[in-house]
C-alpha cells in the first residue's frame, strides 16, 4: 500500500462480489455468511465475495448470494483481470452460528463453509489462511494488491 495515496475503497454487500485490477481496499461484515478472498500472489490482484446461503436450487436468479454460483462467479471474475489459476491462493472467513438469529438452526454458517472449501478444492485453490466458524460475526478488509486480509471479531453476547 502507498502511504502517500489512498487506496480505492470498496463496501461488498451481501450477496455479491468484487474484484478489479486495481488495488482496492474490499470491505465486509459476515456473520453465517462467508467471504473467500482470491489472490494471485504473482500477478498481485485479487477479489473476494460476499455467500449468504450455500446451494442455489435452480428457481429463481442464479444469483453470486448463493456459494455455488458465487465461487464459479468469482473465479471467473479474478481471471477476467489478469490472475491465473495455478496462481491463486484463497482465504476464508465468516461462517458463524449466532445465536438469536434464527439461521443457527439451519447451521447456515457450517453449510456455507463446507461447500466453500469443497469448491476451492475442486479448483485447486489452496487455502492458505482462514478464520470460520464460532459465534461471533467478522469485520474483513482485502488489500487486492497485497494478499493482506484484516479480520475484526465481534462480541460474543451472553443471553
Amino acid at each position: 500500500m502507498n502511504s502517500v495515496e489512498p487506496i480505492n475503497k470498496h463496501f461488498l454487500y451481501p450477496g455479491t462480489l468484487f474484484a478489479e485490477p486495481e488495488e482496492y481496499a474490499i470491505s465486509t461484515v459476515l456473520g453465517s455468511c462467508v467471504s473467500v478472498c482470491l489472490w494471485d500472489k504473482v500477478a498481485r490482484r485479487g477479489g473476494m465475495n460476499h455467500i449468504m446461503l450455500p446451494l442455489w436450487n435452480g428457481e429463481g436468479l442464479a444469483t453470486p448470494r448463493y456459494g455455488n454460483i458465487a465461487m464459479d462467479k468469482l473465479l471467473n471474475k479474478v481471471l477476467s483481470i489478469g490472475c491465473r489459476q495455478e496462481h491463486l491462493v484463497a482465504k476464508v472467513f465468516g461462517g458463524a452460528n449466532i445465536a438469536g438469529t434464527g439461521l443457527e438452526l439451519f447451521m447456515i454458517g457450517d453449510r456455507n463453509i463446507t461447500l466453500v472449501f469443497q469448491m476451492l478444492e475442486g479448483f485447486r485453490v489452496p487455502v492458505i489462511a482462514k478464520d470460520v466458524g464460532g459465534r461471533v460475526g467478522r469485520k474483513i478488509i482485502m488489500n487486492t494488491e497485497t494478499g493482506v486480509v484484516l479480520v475484526g471479531k465481534g462480541r460474543r453476547s451472553e443471553g
